[in-house]
């Protein structure tokens, strides 16, 4: 029997981790984000992308809430789709980053006890009454480094190994995949049991078994090692080539020129400043040590993509804000990739800003592929 992973994707955003997955060999069914903007970026997307319909469609608004899944009608409806699933497809996966603002340090830090919080608990339970044969959670460190929110970690992690799940995870870095972002974010990936028995035994542990590093290009030992340009007074439309001694594919221009930004549907797209445009200039290339106003460095790799909570980032050697299409290049989206016109910036920024990182979403997917393919012929 051949492999066929099918995903069910909640929390999709823009879909920039189903698009990873999607390019991987995932085929994705069904598609969940409650924001209505954010599911017509999606949809906008696919069909520039030219990608087939999700089987089951797209699920918004009410019906996209997930802690209204795990009430009996919608949870009756979703076990349904999970069912005939399975009559085409021998694997199902669930992935999803729940809303991380209450366990980021820098965002509202109410931790379990806040709305976004609320979310991630009852994905987890979602996951464990629908039993998918494995699943992706991604999330803020700040679940993981802060003592009260990894209390809540450990108690999902607890009743997702009491619903017969083996787990392993990961603070990666999406940079160690190519992407010009210094962004920390955790993974958490369990495989059903019995899905896996074959292989984990008392001496052999799913992480012993799981090559999390097998798709890293760029190890973080050596990344932050390079001598990175740090801060050059600000000089509008300056030239400055390339360093020879860091590695120019995880640096801000080489994105803006693969991705041709300039020329890119949302090339326009960005923030005109209310007032004057004189503190724009005052902010030298590179210095990115305030929590507003930093300005990239064109030689260098950005500060962790978050646009929301006035975090403003500026062009290395433009008089302005980051555009739209330089934002998405910043998380390593396919040049053809772009938003919809008529969708709002600050709607805009937010779903970049939320989105897994392309290339981070494409190596995860590629490496549970793999792992998927040898169990299966172990």
């Amino acid at each position: 029997m051949s492999l066929q992973p099918c995903i069910f994707s909640f929390f999709s955003g823009s879909g920039f981790l189903d698009l990873g997955f999607e390019n991987s060999g995932f085929n994705i069914v069904y598609v969940n984000e409650i924001f209505a903007p954010f599911i017509a970026a999606y949809r906008y997307s696919r069909q520039i992308l030219n990608l087939p319909l999700p089987e089951y469609g797209y699920y918004q608004g009410e019906d996209a809430d997930v802690s209204k899944l795990l009430e009996e009608l919608p949870a009756k409806r979703l076990r349904e789709l999970v069912q005939d699933c399975r009559k085409s497809y021998n694997l199902i996966g669930f992935i999803g980053g729940p809303p991380c603002p209450d366990f980021s340090i820098g965002g509202k830090n109410k931790g379990y006890l806040g709305d976004n919080g609320k979310l991630s608990a009852a994905y987890i339970e979602l996951i464990c009454r629908h039993l998918p044969d494995f699943f992706l959670f991604e999330n803020v460190k700040g679940l993981w480094r802060t003592k009260k929110h990894r209390l809540f970690f450990d108690s999902l992690k607890l009743k997702l190994q009491n619903a017969g799940y083996i787990l392993t995870e990961r603070l990666i870095n999406a940079i160690e995949y190519g992407v010009p972002q210094d962004r920390e974010r955790i993974i958490l990936i369990g495989f059903r049991n019995s899905l896996i028995k074959k292989i984990i035994n008392d001496n052999v542990t799913l992480t012993d078994v799981f090559l999390w590093k097998n798709y890293i290009l760029y190890p973080q030992e050596k990344v932050f090692a390079y001598p990175w340009r740090k801060c050059e007074p600000f000089q509008e439309n300056s030239i400055i080539n390339c360093p020879e001694n860091i590695p120019q594919e995880l640096t801000v221009e080489y994105w803006f020129r693969k991705n041709d930004v300039l020329q890119h549907p949302n090339a326009k797209h960005y923030f005109q400043p209310r007032g004057g445009i004189t503190k724009f200039a005052t902010v030298a290339e590179g210095d990115d040590s305030k929590k507003s106003f930093k300005r990239l460095h064109r030689w260098r790799y950005s500060p962790t993509a978050c646009y929301g909570n006035n975090e403003v980032h500026l062009h290395p050697y433009k008089v302005r804000r980051i555009s739209v299409a330089e934002a998405l290049a910043i998380q390593s989206l396919p040049a053809n990739f772009a938003l919809p016109e008529n969708m709002s910036l600050t709607n805009m920024f937010k779903t970049i800003g939320n989105g897994v990182p392309y290339l981070a979403s494409k190596a995860l997917a590629q490496t549970i592929l793999d792992f998927l393919t040898a169990s299966s012929s172990s």
